[in-house]
Order: C-alpha cells, then sequence, then structure tokens
C-alpha cells in the first residue's frame, strides 16, 4: 500500500479509505461497497486498522475483518460459527470452531439483507458477552 506519510499519523479510516483507492480495480470497489454495508447496519461500529494493514470493525469485540487476496475479498467474521446463517453466505474458513469467511469474487453480487443480518447478530452476540 501507498501512502503519503507516517502510516502511524493516519486514523484507521483514513488508511483503509487508502486501501480502497490503493487497489485500484474490483477489489476497492468491493471492500468500499461492504465497508458500507457493515457502516449502514451498524452506525456505532469502530473501524481499526491491524495487523499491518487489515481493516477491523468492531463494537464490543471484533465483528469481522476485510481482506485483499488477489482473485477475492474475504470477510472473515471473528465468531461466525456461533453465527445463525440461513442464506449460507459463509464459503470460506469453514473447519474451524470459531471463525467464518465469506469470499467475494469479481462480479458477485452481494447479498445485502443476509450480510446486514449477520453483522446484526455479531454485533449482538458481542453485546450479550460483554454484559457477562
Amino acid at each position: 500500500m501507498t501512502t503519503t506519510g507516517s502510516q502511524e499519523s493516519k486514523s484507521a479510516s483514513e488508511l483503509i479509505d487508502g486501501r480502497i483507492k490503493d487497489l485500484g480495480d474490483w477489489r476497492g470497489e468491493m471492500l468500499g461497497r461492504l465497508r458500507a454495508l457493515i457502516r449502514q447496519t451498524d452506525p456505532d461500529v469502530v473501524e481499526t486498522w491491524k495487523w499491518r494493514g487489515v481493516p477491523v470493525w468492531e463494537h464490543d469485540g471484533m465483528i469481522c475483518t476485510g481482506e485483499t487476496y488477489k482473485s477475492v475479498v474475504k470477510l472473515t467474521f471473528a465468531k461466525g460459527a456461533a453465527l445463525p446463517d440461513p442464506s449460507r453466505l459463509f464459503n470460506s474458513s469453514l473447519e474451524g470452531n470459531t471463525r467464518r469467511a465469506i469470499d467475494f469474487q469479481q462480479g458477485e453480487e452481494i447479498n445485502e439483507d443476509a450480510l446486514k443480518a449477520l453483522v446484526r447478530a455479531a454485533v449482538a452476540l458481542n453485546k450479550s458477552k460483554a454484559r457477562k
């Protein structure tokens, strides 16, 4: 990623903006659309930047990460195995006991209602654990 100035002096939101811009292709557009849906679903979401360049969305704990690879944009839900997924969006990292992910490929449509339901469920799960 190319950015002007020190990454440490930039907010997580600015770093995510930079990642989307620097990708400059369908992956940036997809990451931007996914980010917008997450922020629309949970206006109180906090954006963070971890592991040397991974956008993370949190609310009372981690909701999901947004990773970009050559052929996919991956949303990994930290506690995805505990979330209801009636629309069967999860299509990656299915073997673990905790995480679940959704790999989005170029040109793929986003099931916005199902994704928003997953984000709401992740926030509700985080809030329930935060209260204990």
